[in-house]
């Protein structure tokens, strides 16, 4: 019989403190940044904790009808923009023919949500043709030249290319030649012959004199007496602009900028969402532009935003600049020195880090085709989610308990070692569970809470399989040291072909699944990894030590490895065949 390997088998064997060292550390280590980052406790889902329902009642927009194709793709918009990762456990559905159900957990910044929800997110780039601050707010025509304080009608926005960057400019001082007084006389200029020829700013409020090209609407007069009424500090007069307005005509628009309102006169749309490629948000960390969005375009996009900025650069402001107009406000209007090619562009507008990453959410996964009404917005209290979650945790304590009286009932003393792996599996579960809660909005349901129950079994069975297979090899006749060793490579192949199979069917349940049941393969793949994990650094490690016990060692008939309790056969001896060399035992061959 061949001689067993002993290079990293006997490494294994004398350094087994080693491991159980490293995945303790790791567990410390866990610990710590669960408390310093002060989710100490898991996040529920509504159905445990309570939360956020809203109700949504969905309306024709520009022609779409309500139909069950634009119901189930607005549902599915709704769900990864909610559910940016798949696990924060919000649910969205829809409820008869026109309306759709959105439930938040609780922990969840509910006003967010609330606004990618409902958010259509239509996005479109048009020539601005004209602006002036509105309402109040706005600057004085009487105000001196020589004042110092300014009103800047464009946010802080830029459009930028490989690097090259169009900066943003402020306009002129709240004065007598103050942009916002220079478009209310070229308005006069264009429909009295009255008006002063010696107004300084060269805004066109024309429609006809768009840059982006298309045509003009047949009441020309009509818009130019909209935008000259319009004040944007009225919330209906906003919402009122923005209604049956198409890509194709030019409109008026509004838009705040430091808590004063804007009004605009914009040209036909030049680029609309559909041409975003991807967007994301970040942090401007060489300038003071603070948080952003940044957008890829299409091909055909990236062709179109750099032909508009080719022709507006021939202008001069405000006429260089493009509105860019989320669901009918100007969130940005930044200006142009010349064609921007590459396909990529900024927007920047003193953004908060939720605003920009909500912003590139809503542009990243596409325009709702439907608008929605919310209709009502109720808070789901938690009592029946708390009576769940107490059956379900006793559920899972009478569980462990059955398992534990058969382990100590069949394995005596090697069920310390099977509690202690269990113990190790549970506090890196419960460790895990917290900080994947603010990480990436993990929410424990009722569901999850069975998968976690369904993993005491799976972690329990990994036990048994290498301890069936030690008590194999003492049964052969070997001891403790020589049988622990031996049975891991056999025991080792058993489980992992067993977690691959859990493991793998969590993962398509996952994948094809959404809402509560994902909560359940989630924590089922989860929790699978981590018994993979205990299993090789601690519960091996841990037999290798309790080897050299001589209470283990020996046999006692509480340790679980007794040879006469297992049926053991004698110990193996060489035998001499008369006139013959010494012949070896043989060994049955594993299948």
């Amino acid at each position: 019989m061949a001689a067993p390997k002993k290079g990293r088998s006997a490494s294994a064997q004398s350094k087994p403190g080693r491991t159980l060292a490293l995945i303790l550390i790791a567990i410390v280590g866990l610990t710590g940044g669960m408390f310093a980052s002060g989710h100490t406790t898991p996040r529920l889902g509504i159905d445990l904790a309570g939360g956020t329902s809203i109700m949504l009642e969905a309306k024709a927009d520009q022609g779409s009808a309500i139909n069950k194709a634009n119901m189930d793709t607005a549902v599915d918009i709704m769900n990864r923009r909610v559910n940016g990762l798949g696990v924060t456990e919000a649910e969205v559905q829809t409820q008869g023919d026109r309306n759709i159900i959105v439930n938040i957990p609780k922990g969840t910044n509910s006003a967010e949500a609330r606004k990618q929800v409902g958010t259509p997110a239509k996005l479109y780039f048009r020539p601005v043709l004209a602006q002036e601050a509105t309402g109040s707010a706005a600057p004085s025509p009487s105000a001196s030249p020589s004042g110092s304080s300014s009103a800047s009608p464009n946010p802080s926005a830029s459009a930028s290319a490989k690097g090259e960057k169009a900066t943003s400019s402020s306009s002129p001082s709240a004065s007598a030649t103050s942009q916002g007084r220079a478009v209310t006389d070229a308005l006069k200029a264009d429909t009295t012959p009255s008006a002063s020829a010696s107004t300084k700013a060269k805004a066109s409020p024309s429609p006809s004199a768009s840059a982006g090209g298309g045509a003009a609407p047949t009441d020309t007069a009509g818009l130019q007496a909209k935008y000259a009424a319009l004040d944007c500090t009225n919330k209906e007069a906003r919402t009122a602009i923005s209604e049956g307005v198409k890509p194709g005509d030019p409109t008026v628009a509004c838009g705040e900028i430091d808590k004063v309102w804007y009004k605009y006169l914009l040209g036909p749309a030049a680029v609309d969402g559909t041409d975003v490629k991807k967007a994301a948000a970040v942090f401007d960390t060489q300038g003071a532009a603070g948080w952003q969005v940044t957008m890829t375009f299409t091909k055909s996009g990236g062709k179109k935003f750099a032909d508009i900025t080719g022709k507006l650069a021939q202008n001069q402001q405000p006429q260089n600049e493009f509105g860019i107009v989320l669901d009918g406000d100007v969130v940005s209007s930044p200006f142009v020195q010349g064609a921007i090619t590459g396909g990529q562009a900024q927007i920047s507008g003193s953004f908060k880090q939720e605003e920009a990453q909500g912003l590139a959410n809503m542009l990243s996964y596409g325009a709702l085709p439907l608008s929605f009404k919310e209709l009502s917005t109720t808070t789901v209290t938690a009592a029946l989610g708390g009576d769940q979650l107490h059956a379900g945790l006793l559920a899972g304590a009478i569980g462990l308990a059955l398992v534990v009286i058969y382990l100590v009932a069949y394995y005596r003393g090697l069920a310390l070692v099977a509690l202690a792996s269990l113990l190790v599996s549970a506090a890196l579960t419960y460790v895990l569970m917290a900080l994947l809660g603010p990480a990436i909005g993990f929410a424990l349901n009722l569901p999850a809470v069975c998968g976690a129950i369904v993993a005491i079994g799976i972690t329990a069975d990994s036990f048994i399989v290498y301890f069936e297979r030690v008590r194999d090899e003492i049964r052969e006749g070997r001891t403790l040291r020589p049988a622990v060793e031996r049975a891991w490579p056999r025991a080792r192949r058993t489980i992992l072909v067993s977690d691959f199979v859990s493991f793998l069917a969590a993962a398509v349940l996952f994948v094809v699944t959404v809402g509560k049941v994902q909560g359940f393969a989630f924590t089922l793949g989860l929790t699978t990894v981590l018994d993979v994990v205990v299993v090789f650094f601690f519960t091996k490690p841990l037999m290798t030590l309790i080897a050299r016990r001589k209470f283990f060692a020996n046999g006692h008939k509480w340790s679980g490895l007794d040879p006469k309790s297992l049926g053991a056969q004698p110990p193996l001896r060489r035998t001499r065949r008369p006139g013959g060399p010494v012949a070896g035992p043989v060994e049955t061959k594993e299948a």
